[in-house]
């Protein structure tokens, strides 16, 4: 019996281990593809060309036809090719031209500009920004000078698939966002939605709507309900298509909208 339990825990772990395997090169041939994806050269990338044994770097841009020009050899054609790629096309180029035996080439990006994001909406300075394969949102908004005071935490990325359709991924705006970014992508902050509370609490005002939020919730963010009011007696206004106000007998696990008044009346008793 002693054996038989050993041997299941065996295979038990055997098949951990395997999964486990399995998960780590999933995600590292992902990463790898994200890598090769984001190092793609592109018009405006900036790149500098060593030939081994030679004394002389070639620094050149990539140009709107998505060509680079060497010495000797004339325009080699790298758009959406890795530097690596860039490299072997340049060596070919020059021992095909009888100027090498055997050329080793090295090219590296010394500025990338193909690789950006547009940034919208509520930030300091609207434009569009170069990211590497570590830039995160956060590193991304500090380009754009900061949010501004009125936009919200959440905001979204925009990108086109291959078929020219645009996907909208929420994300987080502050704190450690992970988000994979890629060049095209456009990042959209919106304006923060409020809602105003008055009346008996403790501290009345305008606040920003958090996701899912409802009326306790905008209560406590507003200190809570004071000695002098009532949670039987809160009035919510709120915006309708016709835009005007409707007064409604609000609970407390109602949900929270963009503009909304919460009134706290003072109690009767």
């Amino acid at each position: 019996m002693t054996r038989f339990r050993n041997l299941i825990a065996d295979l038990a772990l055997g098949l951990l281990l395997t999964t486990s395997a399995a998960l780590y090169h999933a995600a590292e041939a992902q990463a790898t593809a994200d890598q090769q994806h984001m190092s793609q050269l592109g018009a405006g990338d900036s790149v500098s060309i060593q030939v081994f044994g030679q004394p002389d770097v070639t620094n050149v841009y990539v140009g709107d036809d998505g060509t680079i020009s060497v010495p000797l050899v004339g325009n080699i054609p790298v758009a959406g090719i890795s530097p690596v790629q860039a490299a072997a096309r340049v060596a070919k180029a020059l021992k095909d031209g009888g100027y090498f035996l055997d050329p080793h080439v090295t090219i590296l990006v010394t500025q990338q500009r193909s690789q950006v994001v547009s940034v919208l909406g509520e930030v300091q300075a609207v434009g569009r920004y170069p990211i590497n394969p570590r830039t995160t949102i956060v590193d991304l908004l500090a380009q754009a000078g900061g949010l501004k005071a009125t936009a919200s935490d959440s905001g979204y990325v925009l990108r086109t698939d291959d078929n020219g359709h645009i996907n909208r991924y929420p994300v987080q705006l502050t704190g450690l966002a992970e988000f994979k970014l890629t060049g095209g992508d456009s990042l959209l902050v919106p304006k923060a939605e409020h809602y105003s509370i008055q009346g008996e609490v403790a501290t009345p005002g305008t606040y920003p709507i958090e996701p899912g939020m409802t009326v306790i919730q905008a209560l406590a963010r507003a200190g809570g309900i004071n000695e002098r009011g009532s949670e039987r007696r809160i009035q919510l206004k709120r915006l309708g298509k016709n835009g005007q106000y409707q007064v409604l007998h609000a609970k407390l696990g109602d949900p929270i909208q963009a503009d909304d008044i919460i009134r706290v009346k003072e109690s009767i008793f």
